[in-house]
């Protein structure tokens, strides 16, 4: 008999060639049925959804029957029928199946509702939930969007070191790479560790940001963007901290903080419309189940402008919500570091759009960031969003050599490892701007998830490096 190729799900439920013979293999989901006829609905994760497989029990062999459970992996020929049941378009009527993996009834996954908890202790198998493999394929597709982006805009994809001697945030919670016996390291009269016989002779760390090499590559091919995983050790149990995650920067030359502000808004209104046009049943699906404003959110990013309003701006609206009788956890003045339920009121309760937040105290932001003429705030912009607050934190960078090393002195940042930063300054230096936007952050706001541990396939949080 010639072999039928294997048709994925996503493609036969939008067939019309009814009577064909097909081939689809994936995962059983769910067997139900009575003495003659069983359906078992079958997914191979191309799409949300099923394809049901309708199998007459008086041509198949007893014994092979039994071993279709859920999570079964199965590969089917049948005929491609019109369904008459509600729900799809199309079913299978089996000729031939064949039980290509065997599931033992300890499967976690049973035909129940599970917590997004417990489908955290089993990361390993919580993509074949219909929720995670929607929010797997979101953000794919949220990666296809950013590189589409990028490249039409004429942008270079700019590949930056994960391993660095520089702490690019001067935040110092790295963590450290290093191939020494740590339980005999070398130390010299001081007590201080010896990184001679390390393998880079130095102290070396996972990066926390690719920016600053990104400004040297912005000071060469114009505009670059990086995309990748990023490390920070911060002690933070919280549902928006990661110690892994990706991070997209770019940085453009000649670009002020009006053009950085512009860019972010088009980028990120890009990456939502996107996910409405490209991933519609995955976004229908965590609406209905999760989050039953999700698109309605989405479409109201995409109609308005954001809000632009300075920090000062900002602390006054935030002040007097206080003295109207608001309540926030953390206080309010002029040089405090919003917390995210600051963040969120201005943009949920106050403006009810996203906010681009601008001209932060300098002593609440990095080194590198260009100081207004007040001297006392730089031109910093962060942008808030609904349910995350802040989504994007990016800055017009400092040009000026002689003011740079002012900034760096002050902070007290070690240079000993920054020469090759600085000397962007030195040779042709310009105006730049550039900002982050932490991926899972995005990813949160496109699926409605409350919880950035369920965004990404495997979670690093404190505690936890399982699987």
């Amino acid at each position: 008999m010639e072999k039928i190729r294997r048709t994925k799900v996503v493609d036969l439920l939008k067939r019309e060639d009814f009577g064909a013979m097909v081939n689809v293999k994936g995962w059983v989901r769910t067997r139900r049925g009575s003495k003659q006829v069983n359906f078992i609905a079958l997914n191979d994760g191309s799409t949300i959804h099923n394809v049901q497989i309708v199998v007459d029990l008086a041509k198949f062999d007893e014994e092979m029957l039994k071993h279709i459970t859920t999570g079964a992996c199965l590969s089917v020929n049948g005929l491609m029928v019109e369904s008459v049941g509600s729900g799809q378009r199309v079913e299978l009527q089996a000729s031939q199946i064949d039980v290509l993996g065997t599931c033992d009834s300890a499967y976690p996954l049973q035909k129940k509702g599970h917590s997004l908890e417990f489908l955290r202790e089993v990361a390993h198998l919580r993509p074949r939930t219909n929720t995670f493999g929607a929010v797997f394929r979101i953000r794919h597709n949220m990666a296809i969007a950013i590189h589409r982006f990028f490249h039409e805009k004429g942008f270079v994809y700019f590949h930056t070191p994960i391993i660095t001697a520089s702490d690019c945030e001067g935040a110092g919670q790295m963590f450290q790479v290093t191939t020494m016996n740590l339980y005999n390291l070398k130390k010299d009269e001081r007590g201080a560790i010896v990184y001679d016989d390390d393998f880079f002779g130095k102290q070396a760390s996972l990066t926390v940001s690719g920016q600053l090499e990104g400004e040297l590559a912005a000071t060469a091919l114009g505009a670059i963007y990086t995309f990748g995983p990023t490390f920070r050790a911060e002690n933070s149990n919280t549902p928006r901290h990661l110690a892994e995650f990706w991070m997209i920067e770019p940085e453009v030359a000649f670009n002020d903080i009006t053009d950085n502000m512009d860019l972010a808004e088009e980028f990120i209104k890009y990456c939502v419309k996107w996910a409405l046009d490209n991933c519609a049943d995955d976004v229908k699906f965590l609406n209905d189940m999760f989050d039953k404003e999700l698109t309605e959110r989405l479409r109201g990013v995409l109609k308005e402008d954001f809000v632009r309003l300075s920090y000062t701006d900002g602390i006054q609206i935030l002040e007097q919500a206080v003295a109207g009788g608001h309540r926030f956890e953390f206080p309010v003045y002029w040089g405090v570091d919003l917390a995210s339920e600051h963040e969120r009121y201005l943009v949920e309760e106050h403006f009810k759009r996203p906010v681009i937040l601008t001209d932060y105290p300098k002593e609440i932001k990095a080194f590198y960031m260009k100081m207004n003429d007040d001297g006392k705030t730089v031109r910093a912009m962060d942008v808030l969003f609904p349910k995350i607050g802040e989504i994007i934190g990016g800055s017009e960078r400092e040009a000026d050599y002689d003011k740079l090393m002012t900034r760096i002195e002050e902070m007290h940042i070690p240079m000993k490892d920054m020469w090759w930063y600085l000397d962007t300054r030195k040779y042709g230096t310009c105006p730049h701007s550039g900002f982050g936007l932490g991926f899972e952050r995005l990813l949160l706001f496109v699926t409605g998830m409350a919880n950035i541990r369920d965004v990404i396939p495997f979670p690093r949080t404190p505690r936890n490096a399982d699987f």
